[in-house]
């Protein structure tokens, strides 16, 4: 056990250190005011050195997204730094392809502002706002999913595409912190914002959404994303999703028989056992008024004694092979785990759809 002891002692050394220069940054380091250019001109800052460039554009209220809270985890935050950035640190590599580094790619979370900074963010960003809105009803719609339905207060309406995502502010011990959550709600409901969540243990957004009562207020800001739908009604439309993925499609497959009432879509929504079955009874109302609409659910998991199904079974990409001819002009849209996501493309590209054609957001 002796040997413990120098480990414990010169780990304390370093932690101490470490610490030591973070003060000594914030206290004793002053880099003034900075200059923050946006776009050659198109916006122009200024804001106190030494904060991360992430925290510096949220308090001028440009929203860049932000799933994991500024810890440099998700990639989210992406921006393309043309000068004063600083060398590209080790924490933003694993998110950067070398590609990404040459053209001055970024994560804002992980960019200090040290000096003047010239800045690319993409034009839609800038429009991205902070949203209040309150509570109107929470639904159970399986043992760990909840559909959440808030009204908003200020703004008073949201435009989005369909596919898109909000970030939801959410209470944590260090502080607010922002979740991504796709809107559910439908574009021709400007009012509201629908989001499906699944319950995830010690998750900060999900433990705080499933846990907010009617008439809470609840802040957000978006919309993110960059699904965006084809225009043209000859192209065939196909969702794909699992558990808490079926929120951009809901969105999608609603606005768009909204729009083109004789537009084809396919549905294909993987589950694992008959208890995670849920909408599918709505969704089949909808396949009769629109006859191009086609729903396909199947269950991943063996059925238990006793459980009737009549469904398919097996994982999604094999129903997505099954029934989707080749060559037929498509657009996809994929939600769900990342082996769905690959098997899934895999199973797209093999029917003919080009990279280009095919959307997707992993969770």
């Amino acid at each position: 056990m002796s040997f413990l002891l120098p480990v414990v002692v010169l780990t304390g050394l370093f932690l101490a250190l470490a610490g030591g220069l973070i003060v000594a940054e914030r206290v004793l380091i002053n880099y003034g005011i900075c200059q923050i250019d946006i776009n050659a001109g198109g916006r122009a800052l200024e804001v106190d050195g030494g904060q991360t460039l992430l925290s510096a554009l949220y308090g001028e209220e440009i929203f860049i997204p932000s799933a994991c809270g500024g810890r440099g985890a998700c990639s989210y935050c992406k921006v393309t730094v043309l000068s004063g950035g600083g060398p590209v640190l080790p924490t933003e590599t694993p998110y950067l392809t070398r590609k990404e580094v040459r053209s001055g790619a970024r994560l804002a979370c992980q960019v200090k502002v040290r000096e003047d900074i010239e800045l690319r963010i993409p034009e839609e960003l800038l429009n991205v706002k902070l949203f209040s809105a309150t509570v109107e009803r929470t639904i159970s719609v399986t043992h760990d999913i909840k559909e959440v339905r808030l009204a908003l207060l200020e703004p008073e309406e949201i435009s989005h595409q369909p596919g898109q995502y909000a970030q939801v502010r959410a209470p944590s011990p260090d502080g607010p912190v922002f979740r991504a959550y796709s809107i559910s709600s439908p574009v021709y409901e400007p009012r509201v914002v629908e989001l499906i969540v699944r319950l995830v243990p010690g998750g900060i957004g999900s433990t705080y959404l499933h846990n907010v009562q009617e008439g809470d207020t609840v802040t957000f800001t978006g919309p993110f994303g960059e699904f965006r739908l084809n225009e043209d009604p000859q192209v065939e439309i196909v969702c794909v999703g699992g558990g808490c993925g079926m929120a951009p499609m809901r969105n999608i497959i609603y606005s768009l028989y909204e729009r083109w009432p004789e537009r084809a879509c396919w549905l294909f929504f993987g589950c694992r056992t008959t208890q995670d079955i849920f909408y599918l009874d709505e969704y089949e109302q909808l396949a009769r008024e629109h006859p191009n609409f086609r729903v396909i659910y199947a269950l991943s998991d063996p059925l238990e004694p006793g459980e009737q199904w009549d469904g398919e079974t097996g994982f999604i990409h094999l129903s997505v092979d099954k029934h989707l001819e080749a060559g037929v002009k498509r657009q996809a849209f994929l939600c769900g785990p990342p082996p769905m996501i690959e098997a899934v493309t895999r199973v797209l590209e093999e029917k003919g759809l080009r990279p280009d054609d095919i959307f997707y957001d992993k969770f």
